[in-house]
């Protein structure tokens, strides 16, 4: 990193990914990006593993691309557009790199809808290898020290300046996801175009080519991240939920959380500490 002091951890409530008392999550460390990258990059995520046995991890990916360099294994991911799900073995990390909704096609080069619900090897994209030695050099010695994450982030953070600075449709793509974050009343797409000044043709011309889908995926995903956080506290009603999510009736909501996490909100409800008894 560029002033070379310590990442600024960040314990964000995971609205992505689907953890529970089933299905738990290894330890991961959480930083924030200096500050002359935040139009670039959301956050980083670490990971350390050491497993008896295969964990699968689910998440509902935000509407950004990851960089991902683990000890196996460098890419950059596209968004998913339903449940993305990693299989965690043994002992190993990985340094995670979650872009901003604007930087995607920025570091691809091109329009990000070439990657929906897959990836490219980074040896594509950077093909002299040094980023992902030098992240695998930092990472060697000790993967859970704070010292390897600073030299690990500090070789990325390197990397995505030269992609500095954002354009203005990226900065407009960033603004238009905190918006939406920030409005969780917002169901409808034509609210979106008005609060941008856009036609809805041009709100989804920028949201194909900056994140790879359509404003009214970009709503339903923001709605089930809602889901998710307010499901993870154990202690909520279910008509709650659907009513406080824009839903006219359980049922519906019922039906859009289970097409996408192949579970029902009561299931996974149930299955996060201290759950209290609930259907569905």
């Amino acid at each position: 990193m560029s002033e070379q002091t310590a990442p600024r951890p960040v314990d964000p409530v995971d609205r992505a990914h689907l953890t529970g008392v089933s299905r738990p999550s290894p330890p991961i460390h959480r930083y924030a990006p200096s500050a002359h990258l935040v139009d670039l990059v959301e956050r980083y995520w670490i990971p350390v593993w050491s497993l008896a046995e295969p964990s699968t991890q689910s998440t509902l990916q935000h509407p950004v691309c990851l960089v991902v360099v683990s000890d196996t294994y460098a890419r950059l991911y596209g968004v998913t557009r339903g449940r993305s799900s990693v299989t965690l073995e043994g002992d190993g990390w990985a340094v995670g790199t979650m872009l901003t909704p604007g930087a995607g096609r920025l570091v691809l080069g091109r329009p990000v809808a070439d990657l929906t619900d897959t990836w490219t090897d980074l040896d594509d994209l950077l093909p002299d290898g040094r980023l992902v030695e030098q992240v695998r050099a930092a990472m060697a010695t000790d993967p859970h020290a704070p010292a390897a994450h600073l030299a690990a982030i500090g070789a990325v953070e390197a990397w995505l300046a030269t992609h500095l600075p954002v354009d203005d449709a990226g900065l407009l793509v960033n603004r238009l996801v905190d918006w939406l974050r920030e409005h969780p009343e917002v169901t409808r797409v034509e609210e979106v175009a008005r609060e941008l000044g856009m036609s809805e043709r041009s709100l989804q011309r920028l949201v194909e080519q900056r994140i790879g889908l359509s404003p009214k995926w970009l709503v339903q995903r923001r709605r089930l991240h809602d889901a998710v956080e307010a499901l993870k506290s154990g202690t909520v009603a279910l008509a709650q939920v659907a009513a406080e999510l824009g839903y006219t009736d359980q049922a519906h909501f019922t039906h859009d959380f289970r097409a996408v996490t192949g579970m029902t909100p009561g299931e996974y409800l149930r299955d996060q500490p201290g759950a209290m008894s609930t259907s569905g």
